[in-house]
């Protein structure tokens, strides 16, 4: 795992140890923030299911302004704190450990500014039919009350999960498929 692009360009990272999570790979990521674009500089980043942290340590690299890293594994937590510590991002940076589902509402309650983008990468297992539109309540309601008016919320699935047409109170405005994966692009109501 490596930082592709930005300030901390060609850097490594920790990657995970053992099954806990499941790393983006370098060609998804550079698609993703191809798609992104400047949207990424000064934005304020949330990084849900942040594993070891690669999307939002990449966002930071590519001008964001902040990210808030939310995990519950204490072996991703510990790799996630000393890539930060490895990047000297920390001024920048807040990890929320926990239960995302429990604990999302009151953590989003906590910034002081809209959440600009926000990375959503559960367990594939998460991921699940019916189980997984439920979790909108949890999950994409809170980002979306949270999300600034042209935010963005990218959410990572596998490729043969059917395409809904919203999450909670958020609207997929795009679909992009990745070998076995899929990055759902979702906003607001609105037009972006």
């Amino acid at each position: 795992m490596r930082i592709i692009a930005g300030e901390h360009k060609g850097r490594r990272l920790l990657g995970p140890k053992g099954c806990v999570t499941r790393p983006i790979t370098d060609r998804v990521k550079t698609a993703l923030f191809s798609i992104l674009g400047p949207d990424v500089e000064d934005a304020v980043v949330v990084d849900l299911f942040a594993g070891t942290g690669s999307i939002g340590l990449e966002a930071l690299s590519r001008g964001a302004r902040s990210c808030c890293f939310a995990e519950r594994e204490r072996t991703a937590i510990d790799r996630l704190r000393s890539n930060i510590d490895l990047l000297g991002l920390g001024v920048r940076c807040r990890i929320w450990r926990g239960d995302v589902f429990a604990r999302l509402r009151g953590w989003l309650g906590e910034l002081a500014e809209p959440v600009d983008l926000a990375f959503v990468d559960p367990p594939y297992d998460m991921v699940a039919g019916p189980l997984w539109q439920a979790a909108g309540a949890k999950i994409f309601d809170p980002l979306a009350e949270k999300l600034a008016p042209q935010g963005l919320v990218v959410f990572r699935c596998r490729r043969n999960m059917p395409a809904p047409e919203a999450l909670g109170l958020l609207c997929v405005r795009e679909r992009r498929d990745y070998g076995t994966m899929s990055l759902l692009l979702l906003g607001g109501g609105g037009e972006p």
